[in-house]
This record gives structure tokens, sequence and C-alpha cells, in this order.
């Protein structure tokens, strides 16, 4: 097939004009540049459409255009586990150390006993936060991901292996390794000789630069709920399993049929259909800041709450965004790749996927309720724009204070009201580089989320020398009037 064909209704698909319709308000909503649907039915791709541009200037993405997939590449590595586990070269209830004699968090104890089948239900007590941060680490150099994994020597988990659900990158980046141990092959090697070319994925990449040259889409980061292209961003090569292989609409497609045909096809059998339903079941209650989201089971969420199982993934790096979702029962299945992203959007990307497969349930997308997260984004910018409110209305205030000494108020209401109330926002504002350094999270933030990076340091950073100023003005205007 031509690489850059224009991706279009399938033969008599008229029945996904009211998908169609729901992806272009969606993205008219959002300001999403670009995107590629492709829905899948019994053992068929049923309906294949690009919607906006895949690059500035440029054409509707095609079936073959790539897009970084973010984290629905843990459902590759969560396969490639399953196969070497059903070729009797992985055990899932084995330590991690088996694989990976090297490996050690801070409590040694709870090192040995972390197994592969924590790490794909990420129940391994590994923190989230450290597995996020990693994405600005863009060492790809050959065993950068396993230079990081040793990096993990001194980390604390967050609780006990098998405890409770934590979403982290570090679990599937691990898993990456231990395919690594587990075939002989590089995580890239091995992914492309079993899953990739039995598939026929012809169009799907484990590296940027050979994506660049088969006409990858240019990715955005928003600023203030505005995307803006990124096309030179780097990606970090040691995170390859959790989150950065790169595919296109219609060979996302194939991996679907596979996931809803027992592992089969076409003439590829990738996985028996128990391994299969292994991977798609629900292991764990999944939590996401405190809120229930389903379980999770294999690199896939499960959601049994509705009419219609849903298993389903979401991915997002600071360029891109995809969801992909399977309803068993019906056997469809449904991806949208999306050529932008900011760290705000994930659960509204999430309503959207939730809301097409509703659709291709046969029932109505639920009401967004989520629509003020793009507001906010665009209010960041109110931030520096009340500080300087804030600022000429205290000089103005002192000025008035200065004509008409009778207005200044007592010594007790001026501290209260003037000094120490004021110091609250301002000193919290001026709190949060420092903290964000504290916790290694700018240079994450100022891929994921810019806007708010720069706000962050630049309000800071005015906060931190506004109250100096601020309260050395009021107390030399008290002092006058004493």
């Amino acid at each position: 097939m031509n690489a850059h064909r224009h991706v279009s209704q399938a033969p008599g698909s008229g029945s996904f004009d009211t998908l169609d319709a729901y992806v272009s308000q969606q993205m008219e909503r959002l300001r999403i540049p670009g995107a590629a649907l492709a829905v899948v039915e019994g053992d068929r791709i049923v309906h294949l459409r690009g919607f906006g541009r895949a690059r500035p200037g440029g054409q509707a993405p095609s079936a073959e255009t790539p897009f970084v997939l973010g984290s629905t590449t843990k459902s590759f590595t969560a396969l490639a586990v399953m196969q070497l586990v059903e070729a009797g070269k992985i055990d899932l209830d084995t330590p991690v150390q088996r694989y990976l004699p090297w490996f050690r968090v801070a409590d040694l104890a709870a090192s040995t006993r972390m197994t592969v089948r924590h790490l794909l239900n990420q129940t391994s007590g590994l923190p989230g936060l450290p597995g996020m941060t990693l994405l600005a680490n863009f060492d790809a150099s050959p065993g950068a991901t396993k230079r990081q994994a040793q990096s993990l020597s001194t980390l604390a988990l967050s609780r006990q292996p098998g405890a409770a659900f934590e979403y982290s990158n570090l679990n599937y980046n691990l898993l990456g390794l231990v395919v690594e141990a587990a075939s002989g092959q590089s995580y890239a090697d091995y992914l492309r000789q079993h899953i990739l070319a039995p598939l026929g994925m012809r169009h799907s990449y484990t590296a940027q630069a050979p994506a660049k040259q088969n006409g990858l889409a240019v990715g955005h980061r928003y600023w203030f709920a505005h995307p803006v292209a990124a096309p030179d961003l780097a990606m970090p090569g040691g995170s390859l399993p959790s989150g950065q292989l790169i595919s296109c609409a219609e060979d996302m497609a194939r991996y679907l049929l596979a996931h809803l045909n027992g592992g089969r096809c076409g003439d590829a059998q990738i996985l028996s259909a128990a391994g299969m339903d292994e991977l798609h079941r629900g292991a764990v209650e999944a939590r996401e800041m405190g809120i229930s989201v389903g379980q999770y089971g294999m690199g896939w969420f499960v959601d049994d709450s509705g009419p219609t199982r849903v298993v389903w993934h979401g991915g997002n790096v600071p360029d891109f965004s995809s969801f992909m979702a399977l309803l068993p029962g019906q056997q469809r299945g449904i991806v949208l790749l999306i050529n932008a992203d900011h760290y705000g959007l994930p659960p509204v990307l999430t309503e959207v996927g939730m809301g097409m497969t509703a659709l291709l349930a046969g029932r109505q997308p639920a009401p967004i309720r989520l629509a003020i997260i793009p507001w906010v984004m665009r209010a960041m910018l109110l931030i520096p724009l009340l500080q300087m409110i804030g600022a000429v209305a205290t000089l103005l205030m002192l000025g008035r204070w200065r004509r008409d000494p009778a207005q200044r108020p007592g010594r007790g209401r001026m501290w209260g009201l003037h000094v120490l109330f004021p110091l609250i926002p301002n000193l919290s504002l001026a709190a949060l580089p420092a903290f964000l350094r504290s916790r290694r999270m700018f240079g994450y933030l100022f891929l994921f989320m810019p806007d708010f990076a720069w706000i962050a340091l630049v309000s800071g950073g005015i906060a931190a020398v506004w109250s100096v100023v601020r309260t050395v003005l009021i107390l030399h205007s008290g002092r006058q009037a004493g």
C-alpha cells in the first residue's frame, strides 16, 4: 500500500459516520491537530479514517502514517512476556532476580520477592514518580534501560510487592529487560521478529529515525491549550518497553485483530487463546488519584462496570497520544492515534476514547465531564497577570497612604491583613519551583507541561522577589506612620 494514501472509509462503512462526527467534534473542542482512526470487527478491518493534519500545512494522516504510541506499548511488552511463558522461558510467579540477578531496590528482602507477575499487574510496589521522571532521560545508547534499572538500588518502594496497584513505567521497563534475558535478543529485535513481522505490521518501529524516514507524523505539545508543533523532540530510548513504540492505524488494527481472535491474525498465531485471556483478565483493582478505574490485567485496563466489557489502554508521550479498546463480547476493537499531548489531557482523552467505544458498542457516549481541564490550562496565563495586577494595586494603595496618612491601618491590621496574609499565596508560589526541583520533576514537566513549567519558574521567581519587596514597602510605610 502507498505510504501516503489517505485513510478513507472502508466500503459499506456508512454506519461509522456518527463515530467520525464524534471524533471530529472532540478534535475541534480540544484543538487536536491530527488523528488516525481504525475499527475492527470479527477478523476484518472495517473502518479507517484520517482527520486533520499529520504535520503543519500537510494532509490528513494516512493508514500507514506512524505515530508514537506512548503507554499502549505496555500491551506489546506484556504480550512478549506471555509468548516467552508459553515457550517455557519465563515463569510468571518466579522472582525477577532469576532473570535479572543484579536487580535490587533499597529493601533487599522485597527485591527477592518481586515477581514477573507483580511487574505485569503493576503491583510490584515500584513508585510511579520515578518512572515518569525517567521520560526526561534521553540516553538512547545501548544498555540505557539496564543502566536506568540498576540505578534503582537505592529506591524505596511505595508498598510491599503484591500489596496493591500503582501504575509505574518502571515495571514495564524491567519487563523489557526480562524479555531480553529470557530470549537472548534485544527487546527491539524480539518485538520485530515475534510480534511486528508475524502480524504484518510493516509501518511500526522501535526507533525514531526509521519512523521519520517513513513519514512519522509531527507531534505537538500544548501551550495553554494551544498545540505547537514539536518536530525535533527526542525520545527516551531507555523507556522503549514502557511507552516508545511507534505504529500506524492499519498496523494497530492488525494488532487488535490478534487480541480479538485468540492470538491469530490472518495466518499468524502469535499467542494461544488462553494466553490472550490471561492478558485481558482483570487481576487487581486499579485506582488513580484514589478513584477506581476498573481493574488492571497485563498491559490492559479492564472495565466490567457497564453493559459491555471493555479492555483498554491509553498512551501519552509529550507530543503524541493514543487510545485503544477491545469489546470482546462484540468482537470489535478501536484505536485512535493523535499527534499531540499535554499531561493535563490524558484523563480527557480517556473520556473521549470511552465515548468512541460506547458508540462502537451501539450506545450513546456519556456526557463530557472534564471540559474544564482545557480551560484550566488556558487559565494558567492569569497567574502572571494577577501578579501584575496585585503589584499595581499595592503601589496604588501605598500612594493613597502617603497622600492621606489617616487611611493607614493600625499596627495589628497592618501586620495581619497587609503583611502576613499576602505572604501565604506569594510564598506558596515561590516555593513551587524548589519543590519541583526537590522531586526532580522539572525535566519531565518541561517536556509534558512546558506551559506549567515556565509559569512555575517565572511566576515563582516573581513571587519570591515580590514577597520581599512588598513586605519592605509595607513595613517602611508603617514606620513612616509611626
